[in-house]
């Protein structure tokens, strides 16, 4: 599992076919006054196809990349699927006994989102621990190669996570993961803690409903609890992405290479179908128009094409996300934001995990790292920091200097 150091190149002519497929979409028509009703508005599709074909410079970026995340490869070999070249970000802080963390993106996110969480992670101070950071883009993402083999599920992406972590050295670490990364470190938890993984913290606290079958006591309680205003708000955004926001993950889940052509062809299709969901599942984040096409622009020349990233939600199933056959025991850290697009009352996250530390925020949704950086970062150091339910749980890694 050799180490080898990584920079974004992305050749030339992917570059020209890029523009010249730009150059030749065409966009279908709209009902008046629709706004976000039907999908994204065809205004701001229209605005980012011109930005991407007429100023958007996509080697100022990658430039950018390359010099603000230090990354490299490695290949890992995956029990049953044949050794991965896999991709991620390490940044080590100047503090010796610095709290190792592997941070997990979804989809559609990637390594991009940590960006703005190193410098502050990785800060050396007195007041606060600092952080070791690893960001692996999950095979199939960015610049990992992609599974070849079908079944490449949770357990797989753990694996993976778990042995990078070992590689680089970290016999003991921490984990923060959302979205997928939520799936994925939960399962890294239940194998490897508490032998390796020592804790972790999630911004997407995805819990089971109570059942009678499962539970007759918090069944019961269940239907007895009189909700707070807060659980009550995270209900009401929970069923509107259950009704109006799933149309997508309906179809990853269960035909994604019969969409993976239309995104693999089309930049203005892939563009509008992450675009969406960047919209929807923020809290009236201001997004600049190069910042959208940064993101959507990793996964157009990602190392496997944008196809690849829809097969996660074959693999793992919806049954399996709410349900797992396991919960693990090690200590959790749970951050909540309103514009989440799933949030369950904090009581069943509590009755599911070991939750040791939790914060509120009054704004933020579903990429809490790209939205709020400040603030989750300020969740992990009050966690983790002196004071905190899981300060120096990685043993001789306090995080203070």
């Amino acid at each position: 599992m050799t180490e080898a150091s990584f920079s974004i190149a992305v050749p030339q002519d992917k570059i020209e076919i890029l523009q010249r497929k730009l150059a030749l979409a065409e966009l279908p028509d709209e009902l008046d006054d629709a706004g976000w009703k039907y999908g994204a508005p065809i205004a701001d599709i229209k605005r980012l196809m011109e930005r991407w074909k007429n100023g958007y410079d996509w080697r100022r970026y990658e430039t950018e990349l390359n010099n603000e995340l230090p990354m490299f490869t490695r290949d890992i070999e995956v029990n049953g699927c044949g050794s991965l070249n896999i991709h991620y970000v390490h940044k080590k802080s100047e503090v010796h006994n610095a709290v190792p963390l592997l941070f997990v993106h979804g989809w559609p996110g990637s390594f991009y989102e940590v960006r703005k969480l190193l410098p502050l992670l990785t800060a050396e101070s007195p007041e606060h621990p600092s952080f070791h950071v690893v960001a692996l883009s999950l095979p199939g993402f960015g610049f990992s190669e992609a599974p070849k083999k079908q079944g490449f599920s949770s357990a797989q992406y753990a694996e993976v996570g778990n042995k990078l972590m070992l590689a680089l050295g970290y016999d003991g670490y921490v984990t923060q993961g959302g979205d997928w990364g939520f799936t994925i470190t939960r399962e890294m938890a239940t194998l490897y803690g508490p032998k390796h993984d020592k804790a972790w913290h999630t911004n997407f606290p995805i819990a089971p409903v109570p059942s009678a079958s499962r539970n007759l006591f918090s069944y019961f309680t269940y239907l007895f609890t009189s909700f707070s205003a807060e659980d009550k708000a995270g209900g009401e955004r929970t069923a509107w992405m259950r009704l109006q926001g799933m149309g997508y993950s309906a179809e990853q889940k269960t035909q994604p290479q019969t969409l993976g052509y239309a995104l693999a062809d089309s930049p203005v299709g892939l563009l509008s179908w992450i675009y969406e969901k960047l919209h929807h599942w923020t809290d009236a984040y201001k997004w600049e128009d190069d910042e959208v096409l940064t993101w959507v622009t990793i996964y157009w020349f990602s190392r496997a094409g944008p196809a690849a990233s829809l097969r996660i939600y074959y693999e793992i199933s919806e049954q399996y996300i709410v349900n797992p056959a396991s919960f693990p025991t090690i200590p959790t850290g749970v951050s909540y934001f309103p514009k989440e697009i799933f949030i369950f009352p904090g009581a069943w996250v509590h009755r599911a995990y070991n939750v040791v530390f939790e914060s509120s925020h009054s704004s933020g949704g579903h990429f809490a790292a790209h939205e709020k950086p400040g603030e989750l970062v300020d969740d992990l150091r009050r966690m983790f920091g002196k004071g905190g339910p899981a300060y120096s749980i990685v043993p001789g890694k306090t995080g203070y200097a």
